[in-house]
């Protein structure tokens, strides 16, 4: 059973508190006109905001904002055909057909545009802005204009990983609604839901890499993520003497395809992150140690900014992979 995508989710877990508190506002007319739903990568930000606007939408009322997946809004809404929900996005670069890194201004305008129209139903219009840190400067400011006078009877609902990247003006114009990473038992309940022929060691495996994060689970499942960590947990182990043959062995087994690297970088700029976070607070594991070892810890920070500012230049520029993970693993070497 796969998961669906936000739009048609009609699972929330372990976000209880802040369903909870739309609801309140909304019933108690209370409700701010824009709203930043900030957390994890894939821990339910999107899949709230689309359940929101379902139920302002539908207009009913009930115990919580769950709507039946057979209702005509829970449909409309799933489909992207309700005439009252807009979702400003990233949209495909018509060059290449690549999705685009940012949210145009023009992608604003037209969120814009649909708010000066009349609701079509005659209740609510919601904009959901996904993600809000893809906003270029431009588009920001856009959006800005449009918080600083909103319509009435408009809900905008940005959802965003990283909301240090907005302007502090946008942000201030928000109310802050900030979701946290799911449990190990609840990230348990739904990865054995979405993926019920999985192994239950290889799920638990899962349940640590995700770090809360069921969208990252479920993404990592996909791409050979336990595999791919395998190989991380191996570099790792032998820097600083992992050498160059032995990286294009690495290189090799990882594939040809975009997903082998960015999963690759993604969980080796994890692994590092994590021991020196341990190492700072002195409760680095024996394998945290012997890495942290290498070099100082300020150190393994210019590391690990090396190594992502890499993984960056390579996704936006569209480099070569394999040399820019063999140039990554020579950087932890040292070489």
């Amino acid at each position: 059973m796969s998961a669906p995508g936000p739009r048609a989710n009609p699972l929330l877990v372990g976000h209880g508190l802040a369903e909870r508190a739309l609801l309140e506002a909304a019933r108690g007319g209370r409700l701010h006109h824009a709203w930043l739903l900030v957390g994890p990568a894939g821990v339910g930000k999107a899949t709230l905001a689309y359940r929101f606007a379902r139920w302002l939408l539908a207009g009913r009322g009930g115990e919580g904002l769950a709507l039946d997946p057979r209702d005509p809004v829970f449909r409309r809404v799933a489909a992207g055909s309700h005439a009252d929900l807009h979702t400003i996005e990233r949209g495909a670069d018509v060059r290449t057909g690549r999705l685009r890194r940012e949210i145009l201004v023009d992608d604003v305008r037209a969120g814009s545009e649909f708010l000066r129209r009349t609701a079509a139903e005659g209740g609510w219009r919601v904009v959901v802005v996904d993600p809000a840190e893809a906003l270029n400067a431009n588009a920001a400011n856009a959006l800005l204009k449009v918080l600083e006078e909103p319509p009435p009877r408009a809900v905008l609902l940005l959802v965003c990983a990283a909301p240090g990247r907005l302007p502090a003006t946008l942000r201030s114009r928000c109310r802050l609604l900030r979701l946290s990473p799911l449990g190990d038992d609840e990230m348990e309940a739904l990865l054995a839901r979405y993926l019920p022929d999985l192994p239950v060691e290889e799920r638990a495996r899962l349940v640590a890499l995700a770090e809360g994060s069921p969208g990252r689970g479920l993404r990592l499942a996909a791409e050979e993520g336990i595999a791919i960590a395998s190989l991380v947990e191996e570099v790792l182990a032998a820097v600083p003497r992992f050498g160059t043959a032995r990286a294009h062995g690495l290189v090799d087994r990882l594939g040809r395809g975009e997903s082998g690297f960015s999963t690759f970088m993604e969980l080796l700029l994890a692994e590092i992150a994590a021991a020196v976070r341990a190492g700072a607070r002195g409760r680095a594991d024996p394998d945290q140690q012997r890495l942290l070892s290498v070099r100082p810890l300020d150190a393994w920070g210019e590391v690990w900014q090396a190594l992502s500012g890499l993984a960056d230049e390579t996704e936006r520029f569209n480099l070569d992979r394999r040399q820019a993970v063999v140039s990554g693993l020579a950087l932890l070497d040292g070489s």
